[in-house]
């Protein structure tokens, strides 16, 4: 990264998800705190369209992640959220030159989401069975209960729970494969110099916090545990200190580039 070229911070949304997660008040308060904000629909999701969103591979999405990267020009730092934290690591994998930095929010870990099929066989097999049958990962967040379950902890209101699942969408039973064993990432590809940031929930039901810091050990670097939140960090109570610890992570590289 340049000295003089503060770097963009591009989020991106995980399963179910879109741009509307982050911008609700995530990516708004980052903005407050002086950073350049991007946010996308990854392909089939949000105003992006696609009819079929149940094939869509992790290469198509690290692809438009990477599309978004050559738009914005300049410095980046990508953030993943979930599925988005997975795509991150892929694209660590591929180095592109504008690339500054990669942060893990709750991220699916690079070996595989089979913890999250032994939660979902333990709590809810008929529904993950009825999901897998019909290539359809929506009956897993189809009433407002399931996602609540999901996604945040005891301080979100009913409200808020239910105005967020009415945003939900199905996703791509390709992705959940290729996160499952088909496209697992490979953290040695990574370049050993490239700055990671890696949190996660404390309550989260997800990818808990065992996950998160073999992820983070993966990565060679340690994580943050916000101890009283569940999985969408971006979104559940507390999440201003998430997004103001991230704007210090990304001061701190600015920092060490111009000391370079």
């Amino acid at each position: 990264m340049q000295p003089e070229q503060a770097p963009t911070l591009l989020l991106v949304h995980g399963a179910w998800h879109g741009a509307w997660c982050w911008e609700e008040k995530f990516a708004p308060r980052l903005r407050e705190l002086g950073h350049t904000v991007a946010t996308m629909d990854l392909p089939g999701h949000g105003g992006s369209g696609g009819a079929r969103i149940p094939w869509f591979s992790i290469r198509d999405y690290v692809d438009a992640v990477q599309a978004e990267m050559t738009r914005l020009g300049g410095p980046c730092v990508v953030i993943g959220h979930s599925m988005g934290g997975f795509v991150v690591q892929k694209l660590m994998e591929r180095r592109p030159a504008n690339l500054a930095g990669a942060g893990l929010v709750a991220a699916a870990p690079p070996f595989g989401v089979n913890g999250v099929v032994r939660h979902l066989l333990a709590s809810r097999p008929l529904d993950l069975l009825r999901a897998t049958l019909t290539a359809d990962l929506y009956h897993l967040v189809r009433e407002p209960d399931m996602a609540r379950a999901l996604f945040y902890s005891h301080t979100m209101t009913d409200e808020e729970a239910a105005d967020y699942w009415a945003r939900l969408q199905n996703e791509s039973f390709r992705a959940f494969l290729d996160m499952l064993v088909l496209d697992l990432p490979k953290p040695r590809k990574v370049a050993a110099a490239l700055p990671r940031w890696v949190v996660g929930g404390g309550q989260d039901q997800i990818f808990p916090p065992q996950v998160v810091q073999r992820t983070a050990a993966a990565y060679r670097c340690k994580a943050r545990i916000y101890p009283d939140m569940a999985h969408n960090l971006m979104l559940d109570h507390g999440w201003a200190r998430v997004a103001e610890d991230l704007s210090r992570w990304v001061g701190r590289l600015q920092r060490d580039a111009r000391a370079a």
